[in-house]
């Protein structure tokens, strides 16, 4: 009798918790991790996309180029423009031993360790994140035996960095995953995780969506089972005026020049007559009736914000910029102010795409980096003295 009143006392409680539970936040930092107090080192970043990354041949990252391609200089800029993070793009190649994905020493790694330095000694965080080839992830996205060696090589990575500050250094899981099943990428997070955890127990991991690491990709992810996670994502909406005159992806991409910002039905008339396809035309036609301006970006940001409270974790967006080549400057800063606004309004960190290159935040003036007025106005920061 005891043991049935006691069931049926806990289905009865369960029935009447149920509305206010489902209410209440969920996920793993409800239990109370510490990935969110270090939210404070990650507030405004920028990304270094070159100096590890970036490069179709691995012989390339010779001396020379660690030397040459981010200097001393252009680390304390980062600084003194007032970014308080850098987002370390890191290509895996030179490091990953295939059967052998564990032994990740060598001359690439040491350079590797004493960029991290550099930075940590000029009082930036370090998000290292993997800026893996197309080739490699699609592995990942078809070769179970290749996903246990990515996981075995992250272990190691994990545990050579692990006596790294762990307040200020943080493991990023892999850059975009591409990929057509997000179903499986979440499953491949979770075991990549699991191995950075086993070898750095007490670093923050930074994971992310499926595909191209969107905000939908984002939202459509459960958290991992772990507390001390941050969750990224990237906002490049809308493409057609963040990605004109790009000459990768969407190949319609490199037609588009002048495209307005903010939009409306009028003013993307001009751009559409430049398009001969008429899909393409009705991209542009959607990009106007979509009143694409401060309003409907927060409206995206806040779906994002809306997903870390439900499942109570902490989100960055640690990229977002828009490709200079063809886009009117004053829109362009327009775009970079409102999303970078939006980001705050909700709470949310943000990183920058890029210091240098096609998106980028200074430009190279008589071989000297010079930061961009507008750009750092639009971001909310101050030209250093030196600038002005």
């Amino acid at each position: 009798m005891r043991s049935r009143f006691a069931v049926t006392f806990l289905l009865l409680a369960v029935f009447i918790a149920g509305p206010n539970a489902s209410a209440q936040p969920q996920g793993p930092a409800a239990e109370g991790g510490v990935a969110q107090p270090r939210l404070a080192h990650l507030r405004h970043g920028i990304n270094l996309s070159k100096w590890f990354a970036g490069s179709a041949d691995p012989s390339a990252y010779t001396q020379q180029h660690f030397e040459t391609a981010i200097t001393a200089q252009d680390i304390a800029l980062i600084r003194a423009m007032g970014f308080d993070y850098v987002r370390l793009s890191v290509d895996p190649r030179p490091m990953f031993h295939e059967k052998q994905s564990d032994q990740v020493a060598g001359d690439y790694l040491a350079q590797l360790d004493a960029a991290i330095k550099m930075l940590l000694d000029q009082d930036l965080a370090v998000d290292v994140n993997i800026y893996a080839a197309p080739d490699f992830k699609q592995r990942l996205a078809t070769d179970d035996e290749f996903v246990e060696e990515f996981a075995g090589f992250w272990r190691a990575l994990a545990q050579h960095w692990a006596p790294l500050d762990s307040d200020r250094v943080f493991f990023e899981i892999l850059n975009e995953p591409g990929g057509n099943d997000s179903y499986r990428w979440y499953g491949v997070e979770a075991k990549l995780a699991t191995a950075i955890r086993e070898g750095a127990p007490r670093q923050t991991i930074v994971a992310t969506g499926a595909h191209w690491s969107d905000d939908d990709d984002l939202v459509f992810l459960e958290p991992l089972r772990d507390p001390n996670v941050i969750y990224a994502f990237h906002f490049y909406e809308p493409h057609v005026f963040t990605h004109q005159g790009a000459t990768w992806s969407a190949n319609y991409w490199h037609l588009l020049k002048g495209v307005p910002y903010p939009s409306n039905p009028e003013n993307v008339q001009a751009v559409m007559a430049q398009l001969p396809d008429p899909v393409h035309r009705l991209a542009l036609e959607r990009y106007g009736m979509d009143h694409w301006g401060a309003a409907r970006i927060d409206g995206e940001i806040s779906q994002v914000a809306a997903w870390a409270s439900r499942w109570n974790v902490p989100v960055i967006c640690n990229e977002f910029g828009v490709y200079r080549k063809d886009a009117d400057p004053g829109d362009r800063a327009a775009w970079i102010s409102d999303v970078r606004k939006s980001l705050e309004k909700h709470g949310i960190g943000w990183a920058m795409w890029d210091y240098d290159g096609g998106f980028d935040v200074v430009k190279q003036q008589g071989g000297k980096a010079v930061p961009d007025a507008a750009t750092i106005r639009a971001l909310g920061l101050t030209l250093p003295p030196s600038s002005h």
